[in-house]
Order: C-alpha cells, then sequence, then structure tokens
C-alpha cells in the first residue's frame, strides 16, 4: 500500500526533524500536528483541544507535549521519563502495568524533554500504524446455495 509506506517515510522524517531540533518550539509542534495527528483537527473545530493550545501559546512546552499525547493517542501513557547522562529518555505504553520486558512501548531519547516525549509520541505512532497493518483478517464466506447440512456426531 503506497500510502502506508508513504505514512512511514514522513514519520522518519518528523524524528530525524525532532532529533536534530535543538529546542522546542511552536512551529515544532505545528509540524507534528498538520502531519501526524488526526484527531486534533477534528477536536480543536469543538473546543476540545484549547488546554493544548493555551500550552503552546504560552511556552508550556513538556505540558503541551503531555497534552497532545493525551489528545491524540488516547491508548497510550507515560511509562517512564529518565534523565541520564545528558538525555531525557521517555517511553510511553499501552500496558503500563506489564513488566518492561514484556511490554512493546515507544522509546526515544533527546537532549531537551519535550522533544523526547515528541519523539516518542511519533514512535507510537509508527507502532499504532504497524499495529492496525498487520491486524489479522477474518476471512468472508459466502452461505452455500444449496443448504447446510449437520455432519456432528451426536451419538
Amino acid at each position: 500500500m503506497a500510502f502506508a509506506a508513504d505514512y512511514v517515510v514522513l514519520l522518519d522524517r518528523l524524528d530525524d526533524e525532532l532529533l536534530a531540533a535543538p529546542e522546542a518550539a511552536r512551529a515544532v509542534f505545528a509540524k507534528i500536528i498538520s502531519s501526524a495527528c488526526s484527531r486534533i483537527p477534528v477536536l480543536g473545530k469543538s473546543g476540545k483541544t484549547a488546554r493544548m493550545e493555551r500550552l503552546i501559546e504560552s511556552g508550556a512546552w513538556t505540558d503541551a507535549a503531555m497534552a497532545l499525547v493525551e489528545s491524540e493517542l488516547p491508548g497510550w501513557t507515560l511509562r517512564r521519563l529518565v534523565y541520564e547522562n545528558g538525555e531525557w529518555f521517555c517511553s510511553l505504553s499501552r500496558q503500563p502495568n506489564m513488566p518492561a520486558d514484556l511490554d512493546d512501548s515507544a522509546d526515544a531519547a533527546h537532549q531537551v524533554l519535550p522533544l523526547a516525549i515528541l519523539r516518542a509520541f511519533v514512535e507510537a505512532r509508527r507502532r499504532s500504524k504497524v499495529a492496525t497493518d498487520a491486524a489479522p483478517r477474518v476471512p468472508q464466506f459466502q452461505q452455500a446455495a444449496d443448504g447446510v447440512v449437520c455432519c456432528d456426531n451426536f451419538a
């Protein structure tokens, strides 16, 4: 599917841009919202993103990044946020109560906290897309025109 391949390339480019970004800015959020978010434009029309918009306007980048994750990926939660060796490590998870070794979390790192959260968001979007593409399909069968015969042995 060409669209799925294009979406993966878009997410890769967004991740590369976030990795190269020196700091969080309004333009970074605008780019992510316009290219990787499907729920926020719809929620924005109903006024449910006003809090996130106020956070972006005021420059509260970390809170805005968390609000973006909350609005766009309601099934994902923050699992881990660690500062180590000059980098922030962020993990988002669908099942935060599962042991970390068994969890399929979206992990990312950056020197700037909000950008680490946004990189984990992009990784979660990538994993969500892969999960929907790899979901098993139930085969559809047409009913026989002659009728149905029961072959069970009830003896």
